[in-house]
């Protein structure tokens, strides 16, 4: 793009840019090299960039640093060429460009990068955008210019923000900075911004990126909570005929999450017209994002059982002593003749007693974790570090995950939380989260019913949690081996300076050196530790991948295979959009994380390439599937394998 635009603008002589943009230097005599004589500069040479962590790994996929990737950046349009500059226009691409790089240079200062937009004209000559309305000044229009400052200014905003895979800088970042520029010019900001939404959320129906639909829907919600939840609902009314799981009925639900965890639940419920209530409408839940615990009911058969455990953690007893209990309590209920999984249920009873104490605040959540640690351990199957099995126990960190996800099912942020807290202290591993999302995730929310096997935009936080944790994992490894071998490699050769400069015979030289060459006993530990934490890293990516196969590809023995998931990759199928239903919609958005999935962590999937592809693609080769082909497509794209 920018190499067209240079060569445009070369061509003409810059004619297109001279009724925009002010060219001082035009004033002074052509230059005339025997007048003026340059500067030479002297010649510099520029090292190298040192490869990271060279020769870590001794197999065929090596371990290389994870550098972002430069994919081409593609900018929503959401108006006409007579409104805002368009970027395959030169001026346009000009204009659009000193914006961004005003948002990106005044990060630091929201505001002040907010008022510099706003007077952006100052640096233009007149007519390239239309004057303020009221103002006094009669200004002639620069043809084939005179844009909207205001729709200009959303729209590059907007555009930054909605960049994939992801934008440059953090969302709230974008966010601020659209709310900054309204709070100094609501009357001119504000239709921009009403428009913005409304042609965003226009294109929901025409396929936008789920993960763009996403972020829309973050920023809605913030900008709605800054100016009073005002929002026009009625008008989105009609589209609650559309089925359920239509882009824009998602749209609605995710957005309306946000704003009752920005505020509180009856707030928000009193903004929605009464036709958005009703539990019918799937669009708020009747209740507020309250715990569910399952065994506050006195009727349940399992209720005094789980009122002793809640004694103990209300006495703040030690994590022994309630191991003790679980342990007298497990004992009671296998000589019962009626009892059910036994090890499941108890795990279920203290998970949720435990989060039942810790419901209250954030705090009260960290302080019960960190005080029965080793509670959590023991429930993990991690057990006392000298009896524990490697790995722990699968299904008892798969029944943690249920349980939480069970106390927390009316506050999908909280399952977040709490399955982020839980990977953090090592109680569950990030596999164990990807695995439980592609099977039980969509049993959490409005839409809990039975369904295919599926994603939305819940299952990709929780995905994205555990692989993130991952890969920060690996990062922060490979940091501390790389000090801790700059500090062996100071060392050793301190020791044979040292030994090459004592004269006494006596002293073996080559001992010296021998022991100087051996890795410190940190430094070992620390290799093993980045070894394991390499293989947790493919483990996750491993799984991840082989749930999106699972889910678009299922094989006919798969539990709950979604039967559209072959067939909305077509093109015939898109243009019949307006007759799908929720399977068919729930698959296009499968398809859209699948995307999203190869396009953000294309750096790490390359790194493990080879293995990945035999693990979840191998099945396909030979075979005709139209799934499996666009699956290869993507993935191949991503790693750059179809280069």
């Amino acid at each position: 793009m920018l190499l067209a635009t240079l060569r445009k603008l070369n061509e003409s002589d810059f004619q297109e840019t001279e009724n925009c943009l002010p060219r001082p230097y035009a004033v002074y005599p052509p230059f005339e090299p025997s007048v003026l004589q340059p500067y030479v500069l002297p010649s510099l040479l520029v090292p190298p960039e040192a490869i990271e962590m060279d020769a870590l790994s001794s197999g065929a996929e090596e371990e290389t640093p994870v550098k972002k990737d430069e994919w081409p950046e593609f900018f929503l349009r959401l108006f006409p060429s007579d409104v805002s500059p368009d970027f395959d226009d030169p001026a346009g691409y000009v204009i659009r460009t000193t914006i961004l790089d005003i948002v990106e240079v005044f990060e630091v200062n929201r505001k002040e990068c907010a008022r510099l937009l706003l007077e952006y004209p100052k640096w233009n000559l007149a007519g390239t955008f239309k004057p303020k309305p009221g103002s006094t000044v009669n200004v002639e229009p620069a043809p084939g210019k005179d844009w909207q400052l205001e729709s200009t200014i959303i729209e590059t905003v907007l555009g930054a923000y909605l960049v994939l895979p992801e934008s440059s800088k953090k969302s709230i970042y974008y966010v601020g900075l659209i709310t900054e520029i309204c709070k100094l010019s609501p009357s001119t900001v504000g239709p921009a911004v009403g428009k913005s939404i409304r042609r965003l959320y226009a294109a929901l129906s025409d396929g936008l990126d789920v993960e763009a639909a996403r972020r829309f829907a973050e920023w809605f919600a913030v900008h709605m909570s800054n100016f009073g939840f005002q929002w026009v609902w009625k008008e989105w009314v009609p589209d609650l005929a559309l089925t359920v799981q239509h882009p824009k009925r998602a749209f609605m639900r995710r957005a309306i999450e946000f704003e009752i965890r920005l505020a509180y639940h009856e707030r928000i419920f009193k903004t929605l017209p009464e036709a958005m209530q009703g539990p019918d409408a799937y669009t708020i839940p009747e209740n507020g994002p309250t715990p569910a615990f399952e065994y506050e009911d006195p009727s349940h058969p399992y209720h005094d059982a789980a009122q002793d455990i809640l004694n103990h953690f209300r006495g703040r007893a030690k994590a022994e002593d309630v191991i003790s209990h679980l342990d007298t309590l497990r004992e009671r209920l296998e000589s019962s003749e009626d009892a059910p999984n036994v090890d499941s249920l108890v795990r279920s009873i203290a998970i949720q007693s435990l989060l039942h104490i810790g419901s209250r605040s954030f705090s009260h959540l960290l302080n019960a974790i960190e005080r029965y640690l080793p509670l959590l351990r023991s429930l993990a199957g991690w057990g006392p570090p000298s009896t524990t099995a490697p790995g722990g126990s699968a299904e008892a960190r798969t029944d943690i995950l249920a349980a939480a996800a069970a106390f927390w099912k009316h506050n999908r942020q909280m399952v977040a939380i709490v399955f982020d807290k839980l990977m953090q202290y090592q109680i569950v591993d990030p596999t164990d989260v990807v695995g439980w999302t592609f099977l039980n995730g969509n049993a959490i929310g409005q839409l809990s019913e039975a369904s295919p096997m599926n994603l939305s935009a819940f299952e990709w936080d929780l995905l994205r949690a555990a692989i993130d944790k991952a890969n920060g994992r690996v990062v922060s490894a490979r940091r501390k081996v790389m000090a801790l071998r700059k500090e062996d490699d100071d060392t050793r050769a301190r020791a044979m300076a040292g030994a090459a400069g004592d004269t006494n015979m006596e002293v073996d030289v080559e001992a010296k050196r021998d022991e100087a060459d051996a890795d410190s006993p940190q430094l070992v530990v620390a290799l093993k530790a980045y070894s394991s934490l390499t293989k947790e890293q493919r483990m996750a990516l491993s799984k991840t991948l082989e749930g999106f196969v699972g889910c678009l590809a299922p094989t006919s023995t798969a539990p709950h295979p979604n039967p559209h998931a072959r067939t909305v990759i077509e093109e015939s199928a898109w243009e019949n959009r307006a007759n799908w239903g929720r399977d068919e919609w729930n698959a296009w958005e499968t398809w859209g994380w699948y995307r999203q999935f190869c396009r953000a962590y294309a750096p790490y999937l390359r790194t493990y390439v080879n293995t990945l592809y035999t693990v979840s693609f191998s099945r396909f080769d030979g075979v005709e599937d139209p799934a499996g082909d666009m699956l290869k497509k993507i993935w191949n794209i991503a790693t750059g394998q179809d280069a």
